[in-house]
């Protein structure tokens, strides 16, 4: 395998193995396989992605960090040289969620320095500008994501919203270094003080970007439009 994919839900793993397998034209996509749960056996070696569905998105800290090191155990042994944490791109989650502590257990068990973190999805309306989620053009918190059952998102900073889940510092690559391309990305990343980065980005130009800009991240979080431009780079 080259990507590895530690998805927290069923659908959410689906999603970004159809984005892995598609790919973008002229290239095309990767030979991908959805696995429900974590496998007991080796995978075919002619898989090139393998996306692994948990169920951990409210599932507590312990549990989901537990699992998610499973996945990625195993997603090791397999080969993979790149991993994915995908979570949901309206970022479903609470201030006391597992998306920060799972990011850093994975980025502790890989030796990750950098760990971007990127929801966004335009293609479904999902944009990130500034640090501020917005769905279909409606801040995060006003688009009825507040009302959630489970995951009550009151808040579009997704910058501030992951700091209250994590010890590590958040920082931000803005729209700005977006927009000149994956060069000053890859330099905004470097120059980043902290460990866990927001990544702008409002159109697929952008994810497209962020994918050359992440060819050598050993590990990276997001929704499924981060993978959109990762399959080109193997």
């Amino acid at each position: 395998m080259l990507i590895g994919v530690i998805a927290d839900d069923f659908t959410g793993a689906s999603d970004i193995a159809n984005t892995l397998a598609k790919g973008i034209e002229p290239e095309g996509g990767l030979r991908t396989a959805q696995f429900p749960g974590i496998p007991t056996t080796l995978a075919d070696k002619e898989i090139e992605a393998g996306v692994i569905s948990l169920k951990s998105r409210t599932a507590p800290i312990e549990e989901a960090v537990a699992d998610s090191l499973r996945a990625l155990r195993w997603l090791k042994d397999q080969g993979c040289r790149q991993f994915i944490f995908k979570y949901c791109s309206t970022f479903d989650s609470t201030t006391k969620g597992n998306i920060g502590p799972v990011a850093a257990a994975l980025a502790n068990e890989l030796g990750a320095q950098k760990v971007v973190f990127c929801p966004a999805f335009p293609t479904t309306g999902r944009t990130i500008y500034q640090g501020h989620l917005f769905v279909l053009g409606k801040l995060l918190h006003e688009s009825g994501m507040e009302n959630h059952p489970l995951t009550p998102m009151t808040d579009s900073n997704i910058r501030r919203w992951l700091q209250h889940q994590t010890k590590e510092a958040v920082g931000l690559v803005s729209i700005d270094a977006v927009k000149q391309g994956s060069e000053a990305i890859a330099n905004a990343l470097h120059n980043a003080d902290e460990r866990f980065v927001i990544g702008d980005a409002i159109s697929d130009a952008d994810l497209l970007a962020w994918g050359e800009a992440l060819k050598d991240a050993q590990l990276i979080s997001g929704g499924s439009g981060i993978a959109l431009g990762l399959p080109r780079n193997f």
